[in-house]
């Protein structure tokens, strides 16, 4: 088993939130000093290769990262327009805020009976939503609602165009009928 790769494929599915030493032995089932050698072995792979990636310590919590030297890069692709079309998972999740607004992530999360992390980042990066406050319970979740970018991509002039939903429908009937809605929109776009 070559658990370095193992190990860098864990850190990876971590995304942003990274994982702890103690995570790493739970997942891999090594001991602490294994899983520090793993990860000195990897940091110094990404260190001494020409690699776009590298392994970063914060507080205790390691996860990749891109390298600083090609922040450039990243940047244009950030502000670059974006030809690809959304995922059926950030539709989704845009048609729940848009008909649900404000809304925290959780309350998202219980729509659609699934993690929405991934959808929400992408909808924030494309600008397509935005922070609109914050809920007035524990922990003060942040809630999101659609930006006037959602508005001009999808050719409306106001949140109040969107088509009337159908009285008496359940979340999962608003979910297929919003999905139906802006997968066209999405198509029509990118055609």
């Amino acid at each position: 088993m070559n658990y370095k790769a193992v190990l860098e494929g864990l850190l990876f599915a971590a995304g942003d939130e990274g994982l702890s030493v103690r995570q790493l032995k739970s997942a891999l089932d090594l001991d602490k000093d294994t899983i520090i050698c793993l990860i000195d072995e990897l940091k110094y792979d990404y260190e001494h290769t020409d690699r776009g990636i590298m392994l970063v310590e914060a507080k205790g919590i390691y996860h990749l990262a891109t390298k600083p030297e090609h922040a450039t890069y990243f940047q244009n692709l950030m502000e670059s327009p974006h030809a690809s079309k959304l995922s059926q998972a950030a539709l989704e999740t845009l048609a729940i805020i848009a008909y649900n607004q404000p809304i925290t992530r959780m309350e998202i999360e219980d729509i659609r009976g699934v993690k929405s992390d991934r959808p929400v980042q992408t909808l924030v990066s494309r600008a397509l939503i935005e922070e609109v406050g914050r809920k007035e319970a524990i922990g003060r979740p942040v809630m999101f609602g659609t930006s006037v970018d959602f508005l001009t991509y999808f050719g409306l002039r106001s949140i109040e165009e969107l088509p009337p939903l159908p009285d008496n429908i359940d979340d999962s009937d608003v979910t297929e009928e919003a999905d139906l809605f802006f997968s066209k929109l999405n198509s029509d776009i990118n055609e």
